[in-house]
């Protein structure tokens, strides 16, 4: 077991009809002036919205609102966020949403803290120093930043998409409340069960390190995901199946999961690119592509690692005599339980074309500045290798 530092400050409010306490919740923490940032009309539209704003101005908090964040968001709106948070005063920055919108609040409290513009922050040019604090209201269970120090901006002057880990990204407080995802569609549910899995998995199929109690949990998490997920997908208002989701997803980003051990998020990184160029793929469905092909680039490093993930994970029979064929069994039924959750596993139903390999490739090593790390560097031939098995 690796030494490690363990922080996950976030205090949670979690079960039905929680987003209507937010406004006691707010005034708890002395908060007088908040900016409610959000996406689109959905949340207007199932009357979300409309029951956080009773509940803030109820208890006498002041709203300055922000719409408009796009899935995979944008630094152009963090930067108009930054200047209405500056010139209104707002204490607090509360996300209603989901990752992006959640990722989009994080990068405005910071840049509002800060006097660099926040785009030097995600280019690794400057650290921050300080931030606003950050609520959440979770509407999608997928990204798990709703208790998590990541934060991921596509900045859409270069179409970098790049992403920035930081304490000052931890929330404050966070409301969960499942019943806010029932109108989440399925393939939306998807592409979240899909992140979840990957936020486990990308901290699960490292090198050997010996941290038993964390691989119990993140199997019980894996597990508990497909098993839910496949309800959540055939009946969105099973509250057992959408709570289920939604802690999981909250779990599998926290840093839970990745104790004791070094990890690498190479799948992240490369499906970073595919969004940032391909502004239409969802994160989770670019995930849902990525990770069978990079296992099975990845696989001879570590057999005995995606053994026992096919045998704890899927109850794959093991094969002491071929551990190979167990080890690939288990990515089959990765593979497989994505298909049937109704995600892509391929580039072409992505509508990414076989052209586009080599320039996603070199974009992912930020154009020859770095290698992945993974079971060994990779550079760009290693990252066109593996796309290639997406094809």
């Amino acid at each position: 077991m690796n030494d490690f530092v363990f922080c996950a400050p976030t205090k949670v409010f979690f079960g039905k009809d929680t987003h209507k306490q937010a406004g006691s919740i707010v005034a708890g923490y002395g908060f007088k002036k908040i900016m409610l940032h959000f996406g689109g009309g959905s949340v207007k539209r199932n009357g979300v919205y409309d029951a956080v704003m009773d509940s803030l101005t109820s208890a006498g908090i002041e709203v300055v609102e922000l719409g408009g964040v796009e899935p995979n968001p944008k630094m152009s709106l963090v930067r108009r966020g930054i200047a209405l948070a500056r010139e209104t005063g707002v204490q607090l920055i509360l996300a209603l949403g989901g990752g992006s919108v959640i990722d989009s609040a994080k990068a405005i409290a910071v840049g509002t803290a800060n006097e660099e513009d926040p785009a030097l922050f995600f280019a690794k040019v400057a650290e921050p120093k300080a931030a606003l604090p950050v609520g959440t209201i979770l509407t999608l269970s997928a990204a798990g930043s709703e208790m998590s120090n990541s934060c991921v901006i596509t900045n859409d002057e270069t179409w970098e998409k790049r992403g920035l880990g930081s304490d000052f990204h931890r929330p404050l407080f966070s409301i969960m409340n499942p019943e806010l995802t029932y109108t989440v569609d399925r393939w939306q549910t998807g592409c979240g069960i899909v992140d979840i899995m990957m936020h486990t998995l990308e901290r699960y199929l490292t090198k050997e390190s010996e941290m038993a109690l964390t691989d119990r949990i993140a199997e019980s998490i894996l597990k508990t995901v497909v098993e839910y997920g496949r309800i959540a997908i055939d009946n969105p208002r099973d509250y057992e199946a959408r709570a289920q989701l939604m802690w999981a997803g909250s779990l599998s980003h926290n840093g839970l999961t990745a104790l004791g051990r070094d990890y690498f998020m190479c799948c992240h990184q490369i499906e970073h690119e595919i969004s940032g160029m391909f502004d239409r793929v969802s994160h989770g469905a670019g995930l849902a592509v990525v990770f069978p092909a990079w296992c099975k680039f990845a696989y001879k490093h570590n057999i005995h690692r995606f053994a026992q993930y096919a045998v704890n994970v899927w109850n794959c029979e093991m094969n002491f005599a071929e551990p190979e064929k167990t080890a690939l069994a288990g990515i089959r039924a990765t593979e497989e339980f994505f298909a049937s959750i109704g995600m892509p596993t391929r580039l072409s139903q992505l509508d990414i074309p076989e052209e586009s390999i080599e320039e996603l490739a070199w974009n992912t090593t930020f154009k020859g500045k770095r290698t992945l790390p993974g079971y060994g560097e990779y550079g760009k031939d290693e990252i066109i290798e593996i796309l290639r098995l997406a094809l």
